[in-house]
């Protein structure tokens, strides 16, 4: 299959195409939007996203090592058991919407101020990450791992289904209910009514 893609793709939009499979490397995408395309099991390796959006995209199992994702909008995205935490480091910047991002990690991802709105976050690792500033806006966080994660000044009130360890966590300034404490205080095994 032909590629779509040149070394330096600026200001193009990719619509209803399919990777499926494929191997991409030092690719630079520069104010690109993709909509409706496939990148399941595709390896994007060391490539270059700035400024990108992408809509209806699927990107379960797709690998983004040493790729840089910077200021990036995802969609109404389907982004199963993808790991974050092997893209670059370097001016990582992303927002989700509507996304499904379960058994994804960030494990170690430094990503203050990002924002997850309506998403699905079904067992994301959250481990040593640092989240400063994010928030989680009518997001479901079941079974999500945050362990010695940085929450200082998160936004959880409208967040469900999480559970947060207090003694291991940095919570300062974190933004809760009364009815999400409960998520807080799991681990004592308590009954609140």
């Amino acid at each position: 299959m032909e590629t779509k893609f040149k070394p330096l793709n600026e200001d193009l939009t990719f619509e209803k195409l399919s990777f499926v499979d494929q191997t991409f490397k030092s690719l630079i995408f520069d104010n690109c939007e993709f909509e409706e395309v496939d990148f399941s099991s595709t390896s994007l390796i060391s490539c270059k996203f700035t400024n990108c959006r992408f809509i209806r995209c699927n990107f379960s199992s797709t690998n983004i090592n040493a790729s840089q994702l910077n200021d990036i909008v995802f969609e109404e995205c389907k982004i199963l058991g993808v790991h974050f935490h092997a893209c670059s480091d370097f001016l990582f910047s992303a927002s989700f919407k509507n996304c499904t991002l379960d058994f994804s990690s960030f494990y170690q991802k430094k990503m203050q101020k990002t924002a997850f709105t309506n998403c699905s976050l079904k067992e994301v690792d959250f481990s040593e990450s640092d989240l400063s500033q994010s928030v989680f806006d009518n997001c479901s966080l079941l079974d999500s791992v945050f362990y010695r994660t940085i929450l200082k000044e998160v936004d959880f009130r409208t967040a469900k289904h999480f559970s947060i360890n207090p003694e291991v966590n940095e919570l300062k300034k974190a933004k809760f209910t009364r009815d999400g404490l409960e998520g807080l205080l799991s681990k004592y095994n308590l009954i609140i009514e």
